[in-house]
């Protein structure tokens, strides 16, 4: 049976760095950083922070992904219009290949290169650097002229196509795919740990609301067809947080079976979080459709993560690829 319980240093990381967040992504803030959705002194806080530090080995010993799974969840339930996630992921990346990276501010493409263009992009648009997967290769390449930022997306995240044409080859070949596998699977597992965190806050905003909305002389929480929904929810974010420690667990042991719980847990926590903040913008009846209330970031976000990775589609294909795999394995 595996422990997940959270050690002193666990608990301490997830307090600061929530904290932090509490007075440097608020609400107020997310919706400033809209459409782009970057917010560069929250940026410059999570530095002073030591966050991006956090998966390098310059500073000594990195962080596993259960530390950066916790991090990662923290930075969802706040919302925070930063990379996160995506330099984290890279970070780990160029550490494997033995490129420490003199960028200030590195991303991820979690979807190969098309004819040498890497397609939506999270954070490319602000990004010193961007890592992508082209033809066998791993490259990364610095954003310039050659950007192509839509000018309004789902939920910000300044999101951008990047053209690769003249881009360094950091790796090629059997091993360079091996290690871009190893990072999609860190991406999708981090992803799917900000999914969690979005669901988590998303849900207390249903039921806060559902607590304090009255009709009938009650408050609506005690309709039975509204709590079952938003008890419903909570038990699918729940199973996916545990999914999403297992997977890390995973990572962190070398366990073959990593990548495939890395896809379930991005698929599952994608949905989960998808259904916790749905059930909670109908609790909020019409209200939740307004831009005046919370709900609708959440709500937003939840739907934007999911379709970053190519949607659920290509989680669950990589899942379905997997089990085969080891079912053929295990015939021979």
């Amino acid at each position: 049976m595996i422990d997940f319980s959270l050690s002193t240093e666990q608990l301490d990381l997830r307090a600061g760095l929530t904290a932090l967040l509490a007075d440097h992504s608020t609400p107020e803030r997310v919706r400033a950083a809209e459409p782009l959705g970057f917010d560069p002194a929250l940026w410059a806080v999570l530095g002073e922070f030591g966050f991006p530090q956090l998966a390098s080995s310059r500073e000594g010993t990195p962080a596993g992904l259960a530390e950066l799974v916790i991090a990662a969840q923290a930075a969802g339930a706040a919302l925070a219009s930063a990379p996160l996630v995506e330099t984290l992921v890279a970070t780990r990346l160029l550490d494997r290949l033995g490129h420490t990276g003199s960028a200030d501010l590195v991303t991820f493409s979690p979807r190969p290169a098309v004819a040498g263009v890497a397609r939506t992009v999270p954070w490319a648009a602000v990004a010193d650097q961007v890592i992508a997967w082209d033809e066998s290769r791993i490259v990364a390449s610095r954003p310039g002229h050659d950007l192509d930022c839509p000018k309004q997306t789902l939920a910000g995240l300044a999101i951008g196509h990047v053209d690769l044409t003249g881009a360094t080859v950091l790796a090629s070949g059997p091993e360079a795919a091996a290690l871009f596998d190893e990072a999609l699977a860190d991406w999708r597992i981090l992803t799917a740990a900000s999914l969690v965190g979005i669901g988590v806050a998303g849900l207390r905003l249903g039921v806060e609301y559902a607590k304090t909305r009255h009709q009938f002389g009650q408050p609506i929480g005690s309709f039975q067809a509204l709590a079952h929904q938003l008890a419903d929810a909570a038990t699918l974010v729940d199973g996916a947080e545990l999914l999403v420690l297992e997977a890390a667990w995973a990572g962190d042991t070398g366990s073959s079976r990593r990548h495939g719980l890395a896809a379930m847990a991005f698929t599952f926590a994608g949905r989960a979080a998808r259904q916790a903040t749905d059930r909670s913008l109908h609790a909020h009846g019409g209200y939740g459709y307004t831009m005046e209330y919370d709900i609708q970031l959440y709500f937003r976000r939840a739907k934007a993560l999911g379709l970053l990775g190519g949607g659920d589609g290509a989680a669950t294909d990589a899942v379905v690829t997997l089990a085969l795999a080891d079912t053929d394995e295990g015939r021979r």
